[in-house]
């Protein structure tokens, strides 16, 4: 089976956009080069990351940044898998602050690890997208956005465009200066021309929307 790769290169990836599409790549001059994430450089452990990225949701930065600091100090844990959440009860993660569907999220997520059901990192290296969002969606709190920022910033997939992501689709109006913001079947057929490179232009097209309503900080990601 081939393995995919983690990450790409950003520069590689800027020249290759630029002159596949003038109207994005003038926004890239603007905004200038966005470095590599230092994230696909590192190892992970999927179910870990996708046990936050069920606690994150819904949720400030900081408010579920305090909740996984009280998980933590109860499993006796700073990594969350089917045998340090069996170390506490669900009246356990309620007091933690933890809410009654993220419970059930992540006793489904527990369950499919103990059922070996969640591809560890060394499969999904040779696993295509699809196939890890198809593996993933199934568990209950988890749906295709979450993978697909996986995708991106974990796993350094280079070919990745979250067409649901709505700051995605407010870059892409931008860019175009559409009326209205292009719907995900719109976007799917827009994005073609930025392959094999679709992560990084996602990137822009956030740094785009958070440009044009003049934001004062970043839109933080689930994956961030």
């Amino acid at each position: 089976m081939p393995r995919h790769v983690r990450g790409f290169d950003p520069q590689a990836a800027f020249e290759h956009l630029s002159k596949r599409d003038r109207k994005l790549g003038a926004w890239m001059k603007r905004l200038g080069p966005i470095e590599a994430d230092p994230r696909w450089r590192k190892r992970f452990d999927p179910v870990d990351a996708l046990a936050r990225a069920i606690l994150y949701q819904q949720l400030s930065g900081k408010a579920a940044a305090t909740i996984v600091g009280r998980v933590e100090t109860a499993i006796g844990s700073d990594r969350f898998h089917c045998d340090t959440l069996a170390r506490i009860d669900d009246a356990g993660l309620r007091a933690c602050g933890v809410s009654g569907n993220k419970t059930l999220a992540l006793r489904d997520l527990a369950l499919r690890e103990s059922r070996g059901e969640i591809p560890d990192l060394k499969r999904m290296s040779t696993m295509a997208e699809d196939d890890i969002v198809a593996a993933l969606v199934p568990i209950r709190g988890i749906g295709r956005w979450t993978v697909e920022m996986m995708l991106m910033f974990r796993l350094g997939r280079p070919d990745v465009l979250p067409v649901d992501d709505l700051g995605i689709r407010k870059g892409a109006q931008k860019v175009d200066k559409l009326d209205e913001m292009p719907t995900p079947k719109e976007l799917i057929e827009r994005g073609e021309r930025w392959g094999p490179y679709r992560t990084y232009a996602s990137m822009y097209l956030w740094r785009i929307a958070d440009a044009a309503v003049q934001a004062k900080t970043p839109t933080k990601r689930s994956q961030d």
